[in-house]
Formats: structure tokens, C-alpha cells, sequence
């Protein structure tokens, strides 16, 4: 039988079925397999907040989207070309995101009466059978029966074959897209090295798939991706949640510091936990406390004591966290509150991205309590940025509030190995003697950028006390008198906003300096803001973006940047959170472009804003 390659410039495929289904690990093994190739990505996992989702139905859908493209990308993509569908639900939530004309793989097992009752489909409708998928090129596959009959050698149950599933699929689209099977095969072989029956049958079942599409002569068109002009070097697919641990551990290399993370679980942080706990070769501690008041704590006596203290938390968890926050702020030392932001108020959207911490990283904490903000803006981006944000806390003595988001943390892209010599130093200063004239240690005796010494305890001449109580200037006494405390309020703030001639001045992702409008951005909506400002940029238009790193100080050349500009726009995954800030304090009338629905903004709709607001400008 012949059969013709046709070369695609992108690809995007959802995998979606029951939670159980496997959906995160098969488009992860999918992922991993597009990075070796040396193609571009981005993913967009979803899965349902509850650990075990009714199965079958609407709210127990798990998804994983990957966009894969010959060219630089920088979102998972609006819509998808393929929706694997693994039950009648998984098609009836995505059918609304697949292209007209896109392929649909669907299992048949999961369309019987039962899931398609449990999808809410009503009585004696099937829409693989009754003409409303005709716009689709549907691929029906009996993926369960294939499972088993692959399976059949087997001595296990059919309830364990039928969890290999998801790799019948995997195979298949590995045959679909050109791939290789082999880093997949490692994969099982490293973690199911001691369980052989659970490693053959996901191995027989991932060959399975494969043959299925390479003996049915139903399909006569592979497909394949291109590599993507990306510059040399090393590179590797990186989650966010990954790449912010290991900014943490070249931190705590780069100045000397032990690390130490004192952390409770908490989606969607939980992961920099688990991924910290493996690399006790680099001389980091984690500790799982009994809850968010005692990780940060912990963290907070680690920094005390000399280490470089971190806690992750989400939105709930901060909250929880505020008094110790302004604990840290009143001894002034050296910390970082990782929040991984999530939909709220209150428990919220545990699995879903939202960007509504901003306000409360600046305001949610009783009394005048300033602490610099620094944030990411993809999952390689969460190196860089943590970097910063640990290399601020060092230096300036003070906590540091570090904002990533579930898109970010759960988000997949490749991420090229920077080199150790590449890195900032990050210098630290221990105080280990008397100087400056004193007779006493004085904790609060500050150098040109109002920074504190930084005193180990137990170091000889330097005790002190330090603690929550206001603090006397210089000599750290408790002290109740009014003008001190106006004094010591006034010296926090202007500490704070003294790290503005420490930071880089900011610059415009791309666009001209002056212009018609200016996007400006922060956190997880870089990549739609990138994607739809250079789509209207081919087009002639004088749209101009820049994206936000450092929050809390702003870069001192921010204002300048804004009155450059007829109009501003500033996308955000919440009600309107940084244009309140930005509007207080550069008076610029703004305007907001927000999407609250616990997924991001699609580079589609903020074209058609961008569009609308140029018009109005014309």
C-alpha cells in the first residue's frame, strides 16, 4: 500500500478523556518527544480539581493541549486540528475548540449508552453516528477492545489493561506524526524497571497503536514537523513549576546559601516540593510542615539563620501566610513567598490559572507592609525570574514576593540550559565583626541602599533581639514612640522603592517607541500578547508591547515608556488588578482587557481588540 508524507507547519492536538484515562501522561510523553526533535512547543494542561472526577461525566474531563510548529511560537494555540476523545464527554467539552475540517480520534468504547447518558447526550443519540460530526473527519477507533486484545498474553486484570489505553493512542499519533517510540519506551523501562508486567503492557500497547496505523490501510497520510529555527545550544522541555526549582537551586549555588523550603501542599505548588525534595545533593532541605502558618515560619528561622529561606503557596495559602509576611518585613530578612497562582476567592478554582494575587501580594497584609513583587512570564522564563527575585532578597534585605500562575507551573515549552559562568553573581554579606564606630551591635545600622547587616546568631559580639514588635531606629530596641514609628514606616517604603536603581530599566518586547498603542502586559499573558501584537505589526500598525518582570518597584523608566503612547491596553487574567496600580501611580488612562473564566486569553480575542481600539484611535 503507498502512502504520501504530507509536511505541516504546526500541529495542535488536544488529549482529552476521563481523568483516569491517563491524559497528562500521554500528552507529556508526546511533549518530551516534539523537544527531543528540536521543535517548537507550548502546552496547556486542564485537569479536573477533584482527585477522582465522577467518571464520565462533563466535569471529570481531563485535558492536555500541545502545539508543536516548525516556527517560534509562544502559546498553545487557539484551536485545535486534532481532539483525541477518549468518551463521549471529552468530545462534548471540546468540540467548541476544534478547527472546522480537524481530525477526531475517538475511542467507540467510550460512546456507549452509558457514557453518553453520563455526557448528558439525550436518550438514543450518538453524535458519532447521527451526521453532526460531518464537518470532521472522524477516526473511530475500538480503542478499549485493541487494549485487550494486545493484552490478551497477559495474567493481569482487564480493570489494569485497560489503563494501557492511552498508549494505543500515543502510538498511533506517533505514527501519524512521523515519530519515534524509543524515549517513550525508556520512559516505562526507568519507572516501571521493578514492576516488568505494568512496563511490557504499556510497552506492547504503545507498539500496538503504532502498527494499528501503520497495517490499516483506512490511513494514507503521515505527517510531519519540521525543526524550528531556535538558537544553538542545549535545549530541553521544561513545566514552569521545574524550572522555577531548579532557579532556586542555582541561586542557592551562585551565593553560597543552603537552601531551604519550608512548604505545605497546595495545588498548583505542590510540584516545586516534590521536584526540591529530589536534589538533596545540592544541599537542599525540605520540610512539609502541618500548615501554611509553620512552612513560612520555618523559612523564616532558616533565613535568620542564614540560609535562603522559600515557601510556595497559591492564593488560599497566602492568606494564611500574611502575619509571618509581615513578620519578615519587620526583621528585614532575606525571603521568598513563591505564590502559584489559582482561580479564587477562597478555594476557588484549585486547578484553573488566574492572575488575582496582585493586589493582595501588595496590599494583603495588615499595617504599612511593602515587599518587592517579581513575576514570570512563561515556564523557562520561572528560572530567570525566581533568580532575580532570590538575588533581590539577598541584597536588599528584605522577603520577596514571586508570582508565577497554573498556566505557567503546568505549562510546558523548551528551555535552552543557560551555563553557570552565564549566571549573576549573587553576592552575600555576612556581618562578622563590630564597625561604623560601634561600641554595640546595632541590627538596624543601614548602608546607602537603607539595607540592614545581615548577623548570624551565635556570631560572637553581635547578639541582638529581633522580632514583630516596631523597632527603635538603628539599635532595634522595641520602641512604642510615634515619630519612630512614622520614622521606620517611612525607611521600609523608601528601601522598597530604592531597589528601582538596582533593576533594569524596562524595554519594549517589540514594537516602536512611540506609537498609536502600547500592551502592556505581566505574568502568563506574554505569550498571547507577543503573538496578536505581531500579527497586527505585519500588518503596518504602530502597536507596541512590553511585559513586566519587576511589579513592586516598578523600573524607574516605566512612566517615560507609558506617556509615549495614545492608548494603553493592559490584558489580565482577573477583574482589572495592575491597571488600578498603574492608573494610581502614573495617571495614565488605561484600558483593561480582562478574562476571568479560569483559562487564558487566546491571541484571537485580543486581535479583535486590538483591532477595535486602533479603529476608535483612527
Amino acid at each position: 500500500m503507498s502512502r504520501k508524507e504530507e509536511v505541516l507547519q504546526e500541529v495542535v492536538i488536544k488529549f482529552a478523556g476521563d481523568s483516569g484515562d491517563g491524559m497528562q501522561l500521554t500528552g507529556s510523553q508526546f511533549t518530551n518527544n516534539t523537544a527531543l526533535l528540536g521543535i517548537d512547543l507550548a502546552t496547556f494542561p486542564d485537569f479536573p480539581a477533584e482527585i477522582r472526577a465522577p467518571q464520565g461525566t462533563l466535569p471529570g474531563v481531563s485535558g492536555y493541549q500541545l502545539r508543536f510548529s516548525s516556527d517560534r511560537i509562544f502559546t498553545p494555540g487557539d484551536e485545535c486540528d486534532v481532539l483525541v476523545a477518549m468518551n463521549a464527554a471529552a468530545l462534548k467539552t471540546n468540540l467548541k475548540s476544534l478547527k472546522k475540517g480537524g481530525k477526531i480520534i475517538a475511542n467507540t468504547d467510550g460512546f456507549d449508552t452509558k457514557n453518553l447518558r453520563l455526557a448528558n447526550y439525550p436518550d438514543g443519540i450518538n453524535p458519532l453516528e447521527d451526521g453532526s460530526l460531518d464537518n470532521y473527519e472522524v477516526i473511530k477507533m475500538d480503542v478499549t477492545r485493541m487494549t485487550r486484545e494486545a493484552l490478551k498474553e497477559f495474567t493481569m486484570g482487564t480493570k489494569e489493561k485497560d489503563r494501557a489505553k492511552n498508549m494505543f493512542v500515543l502510538g498511533f499519533l506517533y505514527w501519524m506524526y512521523n515519530r519515534d517510540m524509543d524515549n517513550t519506551i525508556r520512559f516505562f523501562k526507568d519507572k516501571f524497571g521493578k514492576k516488568p508486567e505494568i512496563m511490557e503492557s504499556n510497552i506492547r500497547v504503545l507498539q500496538a497503536g503504532y502498527n494499528f496505523g501503520d497495517t490499516t490501510e483506512t490511513f494514507t497520510t503521515t505527517f510531519r514537523v519540521e525543526k524550528a529555527k531556535m538558537d544553538p545550544g542545549v535545549y530541553r522541555s521544561i513545566m514552569g513549576n521545574q524550572a522555577l526549582a531548579y532557579g532556586l537551586i542555582a541561586a542557592s549555588q551562585k551565593s553560597g546559601l543552603p537552601l531551604y523550603l519550608g512548604s505545605y501542599p497546595i495545588t498548583p505548588a505542590s510540584d516545586i516540593l516534590h521536584e526540591l525534595s529530589r536534589h538533596k545533593a545540592f544541599g537542599v532541605k525540605t520540610f512539609q510542615a502541618e500548615d501554611e502558618i509553620a512552612a513560612i515560619t520555618s523559612a523564616i528561622g532558616a533565613s535568620y539563620g542564614g540560609s535562603l529561606g522559600v515557601t510556595t503557596t497559591s492564593g488560599p495559602g497566602m492568606a494564611l501566610k500574611a502575619e509571618a509576611m509581615g513578620l519578615a518585613v519587620m526583621m528585614e530578612i532575606p525571603l521568598l513567598i513563591c505564590n502559584i497562582q489559582r482561580g479564587g476567592p477562597s478555594t476557588g478554582l484549585p486547578t484553573k490559572t488566574e492572575q488575582s494575587d496582585l493586589l493582595q501580594s501588595y496590599y494583603g497584609r495588615n499595617g504599612e507592609c511593602p515587599m518587592p513583587i517579581v513575576s514570570a512570564s512563561t515556564p523557562s522564563d520561572c528560572f530567570a525570574a525566581v533568580y532575580e527575585a532570590v538575588r533581590i532578597a539577598i541584597q536588599h534585605m528584605t522577603p520577596v514576593i514571586f508570582l508565577s500562575d497554573g498556566y505557567i507551573a503546568n505549562g510546558a515549552e523548551p528551555w535552552r540550559f543557560p551555563k553557570s559562568e552565564d549566571l549573576v553573581p549573587i553576592e552575600v554579606k555576612f556581618k562578622t565583626d563590630l564597625g561604623h564606630g560601634e561600641d554595640k551591635f546595632q541590627p538596624y545600622l543601614r548602608d546607602e541602599k537603607l539595607v540592614r547587616p545581615w548577623a548570624i546568631p551565635g556570631t560572637p559580639g553581635l547578639e541582638h533581639r529581633i522580632g514583630g514588635l516596631e523597632k527603635q531606629n538603628i539599635t532595634g530596641n522595641v520602641s512604642y514612640e510615634p515619630e519612630n514609628h512614622q520614622l521606620m514606616v517611612k525607611i521600609r517604603q523608601e528601601k522598597v522603592d530604592k531597589i528601582a536603581d538596582h533593576i533594569p530599566e524596562q524595554k519594549l518586547d517589540s514594537g516602536p517607541e512611540k506609537g498609536k498603542l502600547l500592551v502592556l502586559g505581566w505574568g502568563s499573558t506574554y505569550g498571547a500578547i507577543k503573538s496578536a501584537v505581531g500579527e497586527l505589526q505585519a500588518e503596518g500598525y504602530a502597536v507596541s508591547h512590553a511585559h513586566l518582570r519587576h511589579l513592586r518597584p516598578f523600573p524607574k523608566n516605566l512612566g517615560d515608556i507609558l506617556q509615549c503612547f495614545e492608548q494603553v491596553l493592559i490584558p489580565e487574567i482577573n477583574n482589572g488588578q495592575l491597571i488600578k496600580i498603574i492608573r494610581d501611580q502614573y495617571f495614565v488612562d488605561a484600558k483593561g482587557y480582562n478574562k476571568i473564566m479560569g483559562i487564558p486569553i487566546t491571541k484571537t480575542e485580543l486581535v479583535m481588540k486590538l483591532r477595535e481600539m486602533l479603529g476608535s484611535i483612527n
